[in-house]
């Protein structure tokens, strides 16, 4: 309907539409979803009251969402003391809902108490703890907001971008919060993380005003050497030095190799075959994630084409290579044609693991034995692996030594020309401090693989 509906009215649109069951709900999700306006919705409810006596939870959460999603906070309120006099307890989403209401007008301090009682039962999400951060911070309230925030730290849930930028644009010009941000700008330091553009302009302004301190915020990028086009300052380099590479490599062996997660994804027996087998081997120069570099191609008959391709141009530069596979490469098919399987291992080193097996650990092992030089080909990921990694700086080191090592084939793969690699940059991306200096890479990039980093840089310098 395009107006309210009277109950009359709307019962003859449910006869014309052979009384389905469960009409009232069908029907607000339609109004949801076509953005209708809320008398229309209202109507409804009346309707669903005088036909059923009652209201249904799923109904008053639907009509609840509908508000919320609109602005219209003060309905939320008439909905939030029906259900509260109604139902014994509130789930998740309308609890998420309320908060997320509440939060937006000047009953803000309300949905701390939602939030109190959310968490009786299940640990609140990140978005009910940045929605009410940000109440308190537009509230002038910054105590209960940094008290929010280190709850939602404590509980290791990661906060949203919106949240540390009401963060940065409460504590703006106030330097009593300046460590409390610094915190900030190191988490994200050693988590690999990037802020967007609009959080970069709150972290320069929030410097910018501190009184008596004369920083100066620039919108910069590097030159290819590492060096700031802006101040002049050199930028950390991607090279792990002796100490890290070699305290990064213990780490990883201790809480990645041999942790209880690995055995999720092999087996101790194939591990350690594995590891017998590189130390016979001589150190490598690079190690082939197989499988992931072959899938490049989206031509699925030209998978092992495709590996072989990438092997030979690593050979031609004269590297030693290690293969990662699967046993099933080596079954003759479409897929993998035996004679490029045969030139590969004539080529390069190969282990194939077990199917069922991941090959993220093996790659980690092979190549951080190898040595600090040694570096590995493949899109992946390997998000998983810093969970597994307890602090944040040894993250951090994790995360520069993946930069500094990941060889990225440019572009595809194509039949008689040379298989070309993303160079990798000399300095590393992340955010850093020089004590009278900030450099923050930013771009708005949501969803990045690890070798995607930022081109664009805020530089901010302090005046002495």
């Amino acid at each position: 309907p395009d107006r309210p509906l009277s109950v009359t009215e709307w019962r003859k649109l449910k006869e014309s539409l052979g009384n389905p069951v469960r009409f009232d709900i069908k029907m607000i999700h339609a109004l949801f979803a076509s953005g209708a306006e809320l008398d229309i919705a209202k109507s409804l409810l009346t309707f669903a009251t005088m036909e059923t006596g009652t209201l249904s939870y799923e109904l008053l959460l639907r009509y609840l969402s509908l508000c919320v999603s609109g602005g219209h906070d003060a309905e939320v309120f008439d909905v939030y003391d029906i259900m509260k006099g109604s139902f014994s307890s509130l789930e998740t989403g309308a609890s998420t809902l309320f908060i997320k209401s509440f939060s937006r007008t000047a009953r803000w301090k309300e949905a701390v108490n939602l939030l109190q009682e959310v968490k009786k039962v299940f640990t609140p999400s990140s978005r009910n703890y940045g929605d009410i951060i940000a109440a308190a911070v537009l509230h002038g309230d910054m105590t209960t907001a940094w008290a929010l925030y280190d709850e939602l730290m404590e509980k290791g849930l990661s906060p949203h971008q919106e949240t540390w930028d009401a963060l940065f644009k409460g504590a703006m010009s106030q330097s009593e919060h300046q460590e409390r941000l610094l915190g900030i700008l190191l988490h994200m330091r050693n988590n690999q993380i990037y802020p967007q553009y609009s959080l970069a302009s709150s972290i320069k302004t929030s410097f910018e005003r501190l009184p008596g301190q004369k920083w100066t915020g620039s919108w910069t990028s590097a030159t290819p050497k590492g060096l700031c086009r802006c101040c002049g300052s050199e930028l950390e380099s991607i090279q792990l030095t002796a100490e890290e590479y070699q305290q990064l490599k213990d780490r990883v062996m201790t809480d990645i190799i041999q942790g209880q997660d690995v055995f999720n994804k092999t087996t101790p027996e194939e591990l350690e075959h594995f590891k017998a087998f590189v130390q016979r081997k001589p150190a490598f120069d690079v190690v082939v994630d197989g499988l992931n570099v072959a899938n490049t191609n989206k031509d699925k008959s030209k998978l092992s084409a495709t590996l072989l391709a990438v092997v030979s141009e690593l050979e031609r530069q004269g590297l030693t290579v290690l293969v990662l596979g699967r046993k099933h490469m080596l079954r003759a098919t479409r897929s993998w044609e035996r004679h490029n399987m045969n030139l590969i291992q004539e080529k390069a080193h190969c282990f194939f693991t077990d199917d069922i097996s991941e090959d993220d650990p093996f790659l980690l092992y092979a190549t951080l034995h190898s040595g600090n030089h040694c570096r590995f080909v493949s899109r992946d990921l390997m998000r998983d692996h810093k969970a597994c990694l307890p602090d944040g700086a040894t993250r951090r080191l994790f995360f520069k030594w993946q930069r500094g090592h990941q060889l990225v084939v440019d572009g595809y793969v194509v039949a008689d020309r040379r298989v070309r690699f993303q160079s990798i940059l000399k300095y590393d991306t992340t955010i850093q401090t020089s004590g009278d200096s900030w450099h923050v890479p930013y771009d708005d990039t949501e969803d990045r693989s690890t070798y995607e980093v930022p081109q664009q840089w805020l530089c901010l310098t302090q005046k002495r």
